[in-house]
């Protein structure tokens, strides 16, 4: 392979420095909502990779099953019990998760829910719940993080949108304005902390077979199975998976995107195309 100045890059060397751009060797990482779906991917991928991961999740049986999981795999993990909602709890979490890795480099605000309702069926206190766990739990948690990364010279942050933070979408007006409000919260955070060497990033999945999308379905009066099967009409044809939402947040946090920040990733299987 040439390179720059006629030099040749030996095909090994090349796949070893692609596989050091992509390691995250004594990095430490928080992942909300990491109990199930997109989380404990985004969490296991982490682990994966080398990092230590704080998992994250209001449901502390499932944090740490998911904590055991990447235990059982090599990795560090520990499980903490936080309700995004209240400040009290993100900051418990965050100073935990110092208190065990002694730092933090990379925060996914990934917890979320989905009410399947229209405007007129919303009430204020469901209004209220999704848009504090969705939008406002990203607030709470970069607010106590950032601090942190500042003093370690920088970090990543990678909010969890949707495809729905970029068009709207039926019956569901809590999670589209919440959605939304994530990338542009994405974007704000971007700019203020590009001097801190902080990057902000979002990835937008469309359908990922998940716990959640099989309560939209019930919610909505569908099949699960019917609806995955009707969703694979897509461009490559299948529903996604925590995986590959997992693989693109791996990219957004990863030394392969030092120079993107303020940007929004889609892993839809080419549903808005």
């Amino acid at each position: 392979m040439p390179c720059r100045g006629g030099a040749r890059m030996d095909v090994k060397d090349v796949r070893n420095r692609a596989g050091q751009l992509l390691s995250l060797d004594g990095k430490v990482a928080i992942v909300t909502g990491a109990a199930s779906g997109i989380g404990h991917g985004i969490a296991a991928r982490l682990a994966e990779m080398g990092c230590a991961v704080a998992v994250l999740d209001k449901n502390l049986e499932g944090g740490m099953e998911t904590a055991a999981e990447i235990a059982r795999d090599g990795g560090r993990a520990m499980a903490i019990p936080c309700d995004v909602r209240l400040r009290s709890d993100c900051r418990e979490a965050v100073n935990r998760a110092v208190a065990a890795y002694g730092r933090i480099d990379i925060l996914c605000n990934n917890a979320g829910i989905v009410l399947r309702k229209d405007v007129l069926a919303l009430e204020e206190e469901e209004w209220d719940a999704v848009l504090d766990v969705t939008l406002k739990s990203a607030y709470l948690l970069s607010r106590e993080v950032i601090p942190h990364m500042i003093r370690n010279g920088g970090g990543a942050i990678v909010n969890t949108g949707s495809g729905w933070a970029l068009k709207g979408g039926p019956k569901a007006v809590s999670y589209c304005a919440a959605k939304g409000g994530l990338l542009n919260l994405t974007r704000a955070m971007a700019i203020d902390h590009g001097k801190d060497n902080i990057r902000v990033n979002c990835v937008c999945p469309g359908d990922i077979d998940t716990p959640m999308l099989a309560s939209e379905c019930r919610q909505l009066g569908e099949n699960p199975e019917q609806f995955m099967k009707e969703a694979a009409s897509r461009p490559l044809s299948r529903v996604g998976t925590p995986g590959d939402v997992a693989n693109a947040v791996l990219f957004l946090v990863s030394e392969m995107s030092t120079w993107i920040t303020g940007a929004h990733l889609v892993v839809d299987g080419g549903g808005l195309a």
